[in-house]
């Protein structure tokens, strides 16, 4: 009996440990997609990415395309043979002098629009998907966000 409980358990500590590594993979793939693809900066429109959030009030200033949730937009990281944690930043594109341009995303976002035609987007007071959230159907805009006006720390699709 107690052989098979410790078979039993060792059984379960080694399923979930590949669960827990694989989403931390998954998590990596994401971040980096955000951070490093070349549709972040792409001009929103034709981009593949489909939540675009601006420096900005009235979809203004610099942007950057996001295309998976972001846990925290101070704290994403790439994975692979990277260790460290990224923040993601509004874009730098054509002139330098485009407000926001290089600046943090996390407290510093005014607007945004969500070009998915299927998912609402949610950014969010807090890290990890908490607080106060302004929620955008598909398709719809907020030229100033209502709750998370420069106090923005993460981004989900719902």
């Amino acid at each position: 009996m107690k052989r098979i409980l410790a078979t039993s358990i060792i059984s379960l500590t080694a399923i979930f440990g590949v669960m827990a590594t694989a989403s931390t993979a998954t998590a990596d793939v994401i971040d980096y997609e955000n951070l490093r693809s070349p549709e972040g900066c792409k001009d929103p429109t034709p981009s593949k990415f489909k939540f675009h959030i601006y420096f900005n009030s009235g979809m203004d200033g610099s942007y950057r395309n996001i295309g998976y949730s972001v846990y925290d937009f101070d704290r994403l990281k790439p994975g692979g043979s990277d260790p460290g944690a990224y923040p993601l930043r509004f874009c730098i594109i054509g002139a330098s002098g485009t407000p926001g341009a290089g600046q943090k995303i996390k407290n510093n976002a005014a607007s945004a629009e969500n070009d998915h035609y299927k998912y609402k987007a949610r950014v969010h007071f807090y890290s990890g998907y908490t607080g106060p959230k302004d929620v955008m159907n598909p398709g719809q805009t907020i030229a100033r966000f209502r709750y998370v006006y420069n106090e923005n720390a993460s981004f989900s699709w719902a």
